[in-house]
């Protein structure tokens, strides 16, 4: 039941062989996983008797029309992976999970190459016109966004792409520009005229996820995070269940699992601010394992092992399911972060707490955007049935 397929299995890039009533696009693991979260969410509400939610085979139904070749008739899910390897790694075994629950997987390379997007666009454009229902997982992805220029779907549906998704519903309910939290202008002549070029293509993806007044689109989001859909929008409640269904319950060991982020990377925190809290909060809760995120680098793994003596785990699935398998510490401790949402989720009934740690604003770089110490804040108080650790627990600022 809890068997996944090698990373190495290879996938065929994407070929335009008929119309797919559902169309979906992913670029991390984690998006992947919320589209079989939403599948199964809309089958089981299909087999209900929902008349919102018909469409879409259930999962017994998938699965018997998959036969030998892995070919259903449930979501075709076009995965357009980056260029970092741990994240193609998760990818390939979430796309192996994907075809057992009898969905089409289809690899396209849209990055690494000049001519990769014009390629993988043209592959695409002919069944991104005909599909009838378009499931994203990044509604900031410039490529992405470019796709959603030739959509003419009647229901678009957002997935999750983490704590992402708050700042996505408060951008579209103001009607501002689509902008990362995380991201701050820069690049000069060069980077104002790219923005500038591609203004018209980012004003297109904002109308799409705009419902039509009256009827004729339709736009959904699905979420675990503390959102409020508006102007017309369906917000449905992500609460993990096919991950429950299809894993564990996990073995608790008597440790501390932390979990590590990515703000290192991303320029929000200063590198020794980060290690820092990191001893401090192995050292107060007795921590024996580092689950690392897939974009933390090498070096600064490296790093954090010699100074702590955590053992540094690199996942190889996203961490709802690696914690949900098990085995998996009676306390997970995490910095503000998509999990402080999901894992409640993914755990519940299992006896696991989940403790958040606040960023100290002294922590933040110079070059932080200007909305990271709020966003960040909001993305701890929003929090359900985490534990708050006390304010002891992290560095002070100095």
């Amino acid at each position: 039941m809890n068997d996944v397929p090698s990373p190495d299995e290879e996938y065929e890039e994407y070929v335009v062989t008929r119309s797919d009533s559902t169309l979906a696009f992913v670029e991390s693991p984690v998006q992947l996983l919320n589209v079989l979260e939403w599948a199964h969410a809309r089958a089981t509400a299909s087999e209900a008797g929902s008349p919102l939610l018909s469409g879409l085979p259930s999962q017994p139904a998938r699965r018997a029309a998959a036969g030998p070749s892995g070919d259903a008739t449930g979501v075709r899910i076009v995965v357009l992976p980056p260029v970092d390897p741990m994240s193609r790694g998760q990818l390939r075994r979430m796309a192996g999970l994907a075809r057992d629950e009898g969905h089409e997987v289809h690899w396209q390379e849209a990055r690494g190459g000049r001519f990769a997007p014009f390629k993988a666009l043209a592959a695409l454009s002919r069944d991104v016109r005909r599909a009838r229902r378009v499931v994203v997982g990044d509604p900031f992805s410039r490529y992405v966004q470019l796709l959603l220029t030739l959509v003419r779907a009647e229901e678009l549906v957002v997935v999750d792409d983490g704590t992402a998704t708050m700042e996505f519903i408060a951008q579209t309910a103001c009607g501002e520009r689509l902008v990362r939290w995380h991201r701050v202008g820069g690049g000069g002549l060069p980077g104002r005229v790219r923005e500038l070029a591609y203004a018209p293509v980012s004003a297109t993806a904002r109308r799409r996820f705009t419902p039509a007044v009256g009827g004729g689109r339709h736009v959904e989001v699905f979420s675990s995070m503390p959102v409020t859909a508006h102007g017309g929008m369906t917000l449905r409640v992500n609460d993990f269940a096919w991950t429950r269904a299809r894993f564990g319950p996990p073995r608790l060991t008597k440790g501390t699992d932390l979990v590590g982020t990515s703000l290192v990377e991303t320029g929000v925190v200063e590198p020794a601010r980060y290690l820092e809290a990191v001893r401090t909060l192995t050292r107060t809760h007795g921590a024996t394992r580092y689950f690392a995120h897939r974009r933390e680098s090498p070096e600064k793994l490296r790093a954090l092992s010699e100074a702590t003596g955590l053992e540094i785990v690199r996942p190889d699935l996203p961490l709802e399911l690696i914690a949900r398998r098990g085995p998996v510490g009676r306390t997970i401790v995490s910095f503000p972060s998509t999990v402080v949402h999901t894992l409640p989720y993914a755990l519940t009934g299992t006896g696991v707490t989940v403790a958040v740690c606040d960023i100290d604003p002294g922590w933040l770089t110079g070059t932080a955007s200007p909305r990271a110490r709020s966003f960040l804040a909001g993305v701890t108080d929003t929090a359900r049935d985490v534990r708050r650790l006390p304010a002891q627990a992290a560095p002070a600022a100095g």
